[in-house]
């Protein structure tokens, strides 16, 4: 069985961490094993599931589910420790003054390490990753599309060596449309909708992408448009209030659904739920998937 790797981005604060985690519970559930990567070096989801750690090294949180934090320096510091093997000389390699600053100036080196470390399974080249799926809780949209870019940069720069060639293997496994999937999660409204639509765009004119487009808290209105329309002609009072305002955002949301359906047919949407506890909220989320 191919791995799967599943990417969830979006604009910040349109709730893709939440939808990452629903995805992978979903898949997990499912009976796989799955790996649920946060990117970069603080963990949402530490504090957001109550956790006591969440770090480098996978570990499990639910059955069939484990969790890690993976930034460039750490990804970095595993991938050199595989290559020299002796944990001395690789630690040597990071505390060199000359190779830090390296790291630190060399343009996308970070990312081509989290790309090189998220598809070492499908390439068969690092430790091993024994998991059916790896989702990712990736970068938001601007940082997402500079990390899918990063492989090809690199090969571009270095047409030969060890460093060219596994820019192309990256590169190759990440354009992969039966190995990797892409979601892009959206709220129901212009700004991030537009954000959505370039970058499912951009991933289709750069890497001949289909990414699927979430459409996030989606409201549900249990009665007709209407029965809503009626409550407007009311006498004044506090339900013509919230009548008005129902319908206007029921109209909103209606425009921007059918905005979403003109951007791409490859289209799903998660209702919003008042639920406060983390695990009942993605389990919710996970049904909708």
């Amino acid at each position: 069985m191919k791995q799967e790797i599943h990417f969830v981005t979006g604009k910040g604060g349109v709730g893709k961490s939440v939808v990452a985690a629903a995805l992978a519970l979903k898949l997990s559930q499912a009976g796989k094993k799955v790996l649920l990567v946060e990117l970069g070096d603080q963990s949402f989801f530490r504090d957001f599931f109550s956790l006591s750690q969440v770090g480098f090294q996978p570990v499990s949180i639910r059955q069939n589910l484990s969790i890690a934090l993976w930034s460039g320096d750490t990804c970095l510091r595993e991938y050199a420790g595989y290559l020299i093997k002796v944990e001395s000389l690789a630690k040597l390699f990071f505390d060199n003054a000359v190779m830090r600053a390296f790291i630190n100036v060399a343009p996308a080196l970070p990312e081509l390490a989290i790309l090189g470390k998220i598809t070492s399974g499908p390439r068969k080249h690092g430790p091993p990753l024994p998991f059916d799926c790896i989702v990712v809780d990736a970068f938001a949209t601007g940082h997402f599309k500079a990390l899918l870019e990063a492989p090809k940069g690199m090969a571009q720069a270095v047409q030969f060596g060890p460093m060219g060639e596994q820019s192309r293997s990256i590169d190759k496994v990440i354009r992969d449309k039966s190995m990797c999937h892409y979601h892009i999660v959206t709220l129901p409204e212009e700004l991030p909708l537009k954000e959505a639509a370039e970058l499912s765009q951009d991933l289709k004119d750069e890497f001949d992408i289909n990414a699927e487009i979430i459409l996030n808290k989606i409201l549900p209105v249990p009665i007709s448009v209407e029965k809503v329309t009626e409550y407007t002609k009311q006498e004044d009072s506090d339900m013509k209030d919230f009548a008005i305002y129902l319908q206007h955002h029921m109209q909103r949301q209606t425009e921007m659904l059918a905005e979403a359906e003109k951007v791409t047919t490859n289209l799903r949407s998660i209702p919003l739920f008042f639920e406060a506890d983390p695990w009942k909220l993605t389990s919710l989320m996970a049904e909708k998937l």
